[in-house]
């Protein structure tokens, strides 16, 4: 049994409880995130005695809130419509759920462990070699995320085809054309990193940016677009078209109750934590710090700080993601697919042409590596500019919101 065996086993078992403790708890932070944009306090009274007399009644900040959510989802009526197809409709939460608890898995947490703790060494550096703090060390982590993370949307899919639901039927539609359009974008933007870095490895694509500035430095417009391309994935407002309550009642889910509901958003959330250290991972350096030039191979305790940095860095991503949606309204449909292939896949594709041929310069010799990272951030620029000068000259089409004359109406009067 090899060394790098027993690491990923032990990463899986302890990365799997802390990222389901993590979801429970995010849950309790998007709420109270709600109540600060929205100017309320949010859930602060519940403990941990859950309303028995006996136990000692401390508020505890309402931390116990995700635990009594939890034993809510367990004890409500798992109530399933005779219309429904039984198997699928059973099997659908499960679709959604199991992609999110695997696809962290080759994720480098903590970077390469030597084997030692302290003084001690539980095994031999130059017999064995280093080990890699993730769940499987493989040379396509990459492609593993992306494919693992495309197949989330079947559980969406699945469970409104088999709703026998035509709010739950249009959700699930919705999710599918959603991520086909923003597959797309989020594909070429890790081929562009992929293009300055050479390798599928996600460690490697850290060791790129190690002692020096991070990718979103130097391409923050690919950043953005893949940020944006992450909430779509994940359906986050704005981008939670598939789940619109305005129009769709639920959405996908509108059928589903107790524990097969609380697996859908338990998928979610995993999900967003899966995204935000993807992100993290590709532009922000994963364990990495800003110009701090730490060996490649360390022990225990630069493993475990390399692990708490990452936490953190996932964290402030997750956090922003919740700002976002207490922030932003959500998006028509129609704004929705515009933005997607008349917006995000044009400048992601003139991105790709432009990484493509300062990386062909710096391979020939033209200019140095920094040389080209820098003239990255200035084509970033020049996009950009494009974009406010041609953007507002496109052709729009017909318009979809035309104001309806009304009798009396300030704003659209009937004449």
């Amino acid at each position: 049994m090899s060394v790098q065996f027993i690491v990923s086993v032990v990463t899986i078992l302890v990365v799997a409880n802390i990222i389901l403790g993590a979801t429970a708890y995010f849950i309790l932070l998007e709420r109270k995130i709600a109540s600060w944009v929205q100017d309320r306090i949010g859930p602060n009274r519940t403990g941990f005695n859950f309303g028995q007399s006996f136990l000692p009644k401390f508020h505890f900040w309402g931390l116990g809130q995700p635990l009594a959510d939890g034993i809510k989802m367990l004890l409500k009526e798992d109530f399933t419509p005779p219309f429904v197809e039984r198997v699928l409709f059973v099997l659908a939460p499960v679709l959604a759920a199991a992609p999110a608890l695997i696809a962290w898995a080759v994720i480098p947490w903590g970077g390469w462990w030597d084997g030692t703790i302290g003084p001690w060494h539980l095994f031999n550096l130059a017999a064995h070699g280093p080990a890699l703090i993730a769940g499987a060390n493989v040379n396509i982590g990459i492609i593993y995320i992306l494919a693992v993370g495309s197949i989330a949307v079947y559980g969406v899919v699945v469970g409104g085809y088999a709703s026998n639901n035509k709010y739950a039927f249009l959700g699930g539609m919705r999710a599918t054309a959603q991520m086909l359009s923003y597959e797309i974008p989020l594909g070429l933007s890790v081929l562009i990193v992929l293009l300055m870095v050479g390798s599928l490895r996600p460690d490697d694509i850290i060791a790129a940016q190690s002692g020096t500035w991070w990718n979103i430095i130097y391409q923050p417009l690919l950043a953005a677009i893949f940020f944006t391309c992450n909430l779509a994935e994940t359906n986050r407002a704005p981008f939670d078209l598939a789940e619109c309550e305005q129009e769709l009642v639920a959405g996908y889910h509108t059928e589903y109750s107790s524990m097969k509901f609380a697996l859908y958003m338990l998928g979610e959330y995993i999900h967003i934590i899966t995204g935000a250290a993807f992100f993290a991972l590709v532009f922000l350096g994963g364990y990495d710090l800003p110009f701090v030039h730490a060996p490649l191979v360390g022990g225990i305790g630069l493993v475990l700080f390399r692990c708490l940095v990452y936490a953190v860095k996932v964290f402030l991503l997750v956090a922003l993601v919740m700002l976002v949606r207490w922030t932003l309204p959500r998006f028509r449909y129609d704004q929705l697919m515009r933005l997607a292939w008349g917006g995000l896949i044009p400048v992601t594709l003139v991105l790709l042409v432009l990484t493509g041929f300062i990386e062909f310069g710096v391979v020939e010799g033209t200019f140095t590596r920094a040389t080209g990272n820098w003239l990255m951030l200035a084509g970033n620029g020049v996009v950009i500019l494009g974009i406010l000068i041609i953007g507002p000259r496109v052709p729009q089409g017909a318009p979809v919101n035309r104001r309806v004359p009304l009798t009396g109406s300030r704003f659209s009067p009937a004449n």
